[in-house]
């Protein structure tokens, strides 16, 4: 186990409404929501009256009526991350990216050439703020896991240090909530058994955490309540899987509606398995209920491809695997992963030969929209939808 606190976790806040405010100053200090349909960010400013990520724009409108609602730009987005993970990269060649917008940066290797970790994570709060123009909150602790917690807490744009001896003050005060894979779900479990802090569930025995909540999610959360997280900063350079994922909100879904959300997030994750020379074998569909239970579905091609009509018409097939579920339960996100990727050079050549048409229009819409933005391109099906949910999709997230 590490002795001292090395690690930082990185969080931009509020990020795509960050952007926005950056962009357009006459946004500054106004409540603002990314999305219409649905809320796929909000501004501080939005998120103290009440809206939250996820949730229905009608819902968002009547807690902040004078909110200003602007649609999502990805591209932004993406530059202003590569624009981040540039500086992280920059301080220390041990960053885990964790989504668009957070990453761990292990640190402990750099006090004679950069100073304590403190002082490390100070500059780098001040280079983010200074050449990407956006605010950062930053934890540092001794484990990954302390560390996302201090930066939630830390925030909006701020820095907390969790020192060793101060882990257990830190914590265990805390709400289970603040445990990282405790959603409501495995919160109101715990509520119901009296179970509200982090230093209540410390107080159990490993099997009783286990009893309530099952053997794995037991075992984990009880162990991060208990401050044991041997994981070190894993910097890796090659994906084993890609991803995005769509929050829904709570309102029904037609089955149209559903197929052009799904098209989207196809659509944009065979252009990055094009752009990365990349084909994929698996394609793994990840839903959420109503009741806020989750499923996976997945699906292994007989050859491994990049070409949107397979990995279209294997995703169609998944969804339509779980369509009696989402009637009877109600669907709040939908995902695809692509897993199991090659080389491109490993994609077998005669998937040209059965899906010619498709490899010729993938490579045209290529085309369109590295010379005039993804947005220059869509689906006739997407034509006079509203932008709040026919908008580009989200990156995945832990």
């Amino acid at each position: 186990m590490r002795g001292e606190a090395t690690v930082l976790h990185a969080d931009l806040d509020a990020f795509y409404a960050s952007v926005e405010q950056r962009d357009a100053p006459a946004l500054r200090g106004r409540p603002v929501i990314v999305g219409g349909g649905v809320v796929l960010a909000a501004s501080y400013e939005a998120k103290a009256r009440g809206v939250r990520t996820a949730m229905g724009g009608r819902q968002a409108r009547e807690l902040c009526p004078d909110a200003v609602i602007v649609p999502p730009r990805m591209e932004a987005y993406t530059a202003a991350s590569r624009a981040v993970f540039g500086i992280f990269r920059d301080t220390t060649p041990l960053v885990e990216g964790l989504s668009i917008d957070e990453a761990f940066l292990e640190v402990g290797g750099l006090r004679r050439l950069a100073g304590t970790p403190e002082q490390v994570a100070v500059r780098l709060r001040e280079r983010v703020r200074r050449e990407v123009g956006l605010p950062i909150s930053v934890g540092v602790a001794r484990t990954k896991f302390l560390a996302k917690v201090a930066s939630a807490v830390s925030k909006p744009d701020g820095l907390l240090i969790v020192e060793p001896d101060r882990e257990e003050e830190f914590l265990l005060p805390l709400p289970v909530e603040r445990l990282w894979g405790v959603g409501k779900v495995t919160a109101e479990k715990l509520h119901r058994h009296g179970i509200r802090t982090v230093g209540q569930l410390a107080e159990l025995e490993a099997s009783a955490a286990e009893r309530l909540l099952g053997r794995a999610a037991g075992a984990h959360v009880h162990a991060m309540a208990r401050l044991l997280d041997p994981r070190p900063v894993i910097t890796t350079t090659r994906r084993g899987s890609i991803g995005s994922q769509r929050a829904l909100g709570t309102g029904p879904r037609t089955a149209e509606e559903l197929d052009v959300i799904l098209s989207q997030i196809v659509d944009r994750l065979a252009r990055r398995l094009r752009d990365g020379g990349r084909g994929c074998r698996t394609v793994v569909l990840r839903l959420r209920f109503g009741d806020f239970t989750k499923a996976t579905r997945s699906r292994s091609l007989r050859l491994a491809s990049d070409r949107t009509a397979v990995l279209l018409a294997a995703a169609r097939g998944l969804l339509a695997t779980a369509r009696p579920e989402i009637e009877s339960r109600g669907i709040t996100l939908i995902g695809i992963s692509l897993g199991q990727l090659v080389r491109g050079e490993d994609v077998p050549q005669e998937l040209r030969i059965d899906w010619g048409e498709s490899a010729r229009l993938d490579t045209v819409a290529d085309a369109v929209r590295d010379r005039f933005g993804a947005a220059s391109l869509a689906r006739a099906a997407q034509l006079g939808r509203d932008p709040g949910w026919s908008a580009p999709v989200l990156p995945e997230h832990e």
